[in-house]
């Protein structure tokens, strides 16, 4: 790669000051010099030797404003903002008219909360710089900051037109339109940007993922095309593609979009997932497995990748492999709610009774509130004959499900079953109130129940 000329002098005033502070001999640089290798540091997060280059610099420049503004820079940096304020002052008697002393005006007032008081200094900025770009991005991040999209929407906008490769300013665009859920707004101002600057590959990008967003999906994969054509590269295009094309249903292609993630980078265990997701999509198991195992060995935290294979062996009634796959996940991380209903249902199709019990009680004490979970644990607890614990599960279900009728019929049918007759009234009469019709499930859950004459009899007196 070309250095140009200015990048190369620049390269050799860093390395002729690096040398000079090694052998401690005092050589002489010019302002702007030391103006670059301040910056360079203070970009780079090396604030002590930024200041020992300022330090340096104010010593062979005394005079200098452009100095003495870094200087400004640098307490700021440094949260000593009366100081730089006093300086600010001083450098304002002498020249009101460089926009910089505005620019960092309103460095401070935002350091302090004063957004609008920003905006007002960058505004007055705008009348003495040459740089309309950054002052109007600038102005577009005080805006940000009180949340008033609009204007700041407005703001980069305007920087775009001064300098359309600012992609901080396209990306903050984006998500002003995104956020105020303008997304064809969005979609039409990308289309008239890419008129202008049709090689900008972050343009395509987020045009694609606008697109997506509103479920275009052909749109999308046409926009990520442009923006891997430009960029070949460019790992989040492709992997927007490739959801895209699964969108559609296009499996082959998806697999080919992710495929190139993983060779533009390691492999993530989401791109993994897909693929294995996709192959069992397209029927072909052994290609399925094979990356559903490639998703737990890459990230064994990922409770996705156990629950695809746990939930493909469950789709191939292949309990046995499922049971031992939950088991290995669990042994990773036994709180996980997801792991626990699984460990419950496999359990269950393998009428291993007490451990689905277990594995309900498990998933509804790590978080797991759904109420087709209450249920099946209930209606193991009853079939294991602990009336009392499905009594109390189900009270504390009522907690979740105030208003919900299958909880109602179940707590009827098991008071009936203790012989706590006036509870079982009390829940049934509230079951028809919620759902007349499905006096079936007494029917279903407790034939000795359903015999009863006196259930009978209330069923029929409200059926009137």
């Amino acid at each position: 790669m070309q250095l140009s000329n200015e990048e190369e002098d620049y390269n050799l005033s860093l390395s002729k000051f690096e040398s000079m502070l090694k052998t401690n001999k005092v050589l002489f640089f010019d302002s702007e010099e030391f103006e670059e290798i301040i910056l360079h540091y203070l970009d780079m997060g090396k604030a002590a030797l930024a200041k020992k280059a300022l330090k340096l610099a104010l010593e062979q420049h005394p005079k200098s404003t452009g100095l003495k503004l870094v200087q400004v820079e640098m307490l700021v940096y440094d949260d000593k903002l009366e100081l730089a304020e006093k300086l600010l002052n001083e450098l304002y008697a002498i020249e009101p008219t460089n926009e910089e002393i505005y620019i960092q005006k309103a460095n401070i007032c935002s350091k302090r909360d004063q957004h609008e008081k920003a905006v007002e200094m960058l505004k007055i900025a705008l009348q003495y710089t040459d740089d309309y770009a950054d002052v109007y991005n600038l102005i577009g991040m005080e805006y940000l900051f009180m949340d008033n999209l609009e204007m700041a929407k407005e703001s980069f906008i305007k920087c775009l037109e001064e300098d359309l490769e600012d992609q901080s300013a396209l990306y903050n665009v984006v998500y002003c339109f995104e956020f105020l859920d303008q997304n064809q707004e969005a979609i039409a101002y990308l289309n008239k940007y890419i008129d202008k600057n049709p090689y900008s590959e972050i343009a395509w990008h987020q045009l694609g993922r606008l697109h997506y967003g509103v479920k275009e999906y052909e749109s999308a994969i046409r926009a990520f095309d442009y923006a891997t054509l430009i960029d070949d590269e460019f790992l989040g295009a492709f992997m927007e593609k490739a959801k895209a094309y699964e969108r559609l249903k296009k499996y082959a292609e998806a697999i080919e979009s992710y495929s190139r993630t993983i060779e533009l980078d390691d492999a993530t265990s989401y791109a993994l997932l897909r693929m294995g997701k996709c192959y069992e999509k397209l029927g072909n198991k052994v290609l399925a497995l094979k990356y559903f195992n490639q998703t737990v060995h890459e990230d064994p935290l990922l409770d996705k990748g156990w629950i695809a294979i746990t939930d493909f062996y469950v789709r191939q009634k292949n309990y046995q492999k499922a049971l031992f796959f939950v088991n290995k996940a669990l042994a990773i991380d036994n709180q996980n709610r997801l792991y626990w209903k699984r460990y419950a249902t496999i359990n269950k199709q393998m009428n291993f009774f007490e451990e689905a019990e277990f594995g309900y009680r498990k998933a509804v004490e790590f978080g797991d509130y759904g109420l087709d979970t209450w249920l099946f644990w209930v209606d193991i607890l009853q079939f294991l004959g602990e009336f009392e614990s499905a009594i109390q599960t189900l009270l504390q279900a009522s907690e979740y499900f105030p208003e919900e009728n299958e909880v109602e019929y179940r707590l009827a049918g098991l008071y009936f079953m203790i012989e706590q007759n006036t509870k079982a009234k009390f829940h049934l009469s509230n079951a028809l109130r919620l759902n007349f019709d499905n006096y079936i499930l007494l029917e279903d859950l407790f034939p000795v129940v359903w015999t009863k004459k006196m259930v009978q009899n209330y069923i029929a007196k409200h059926k009137k």
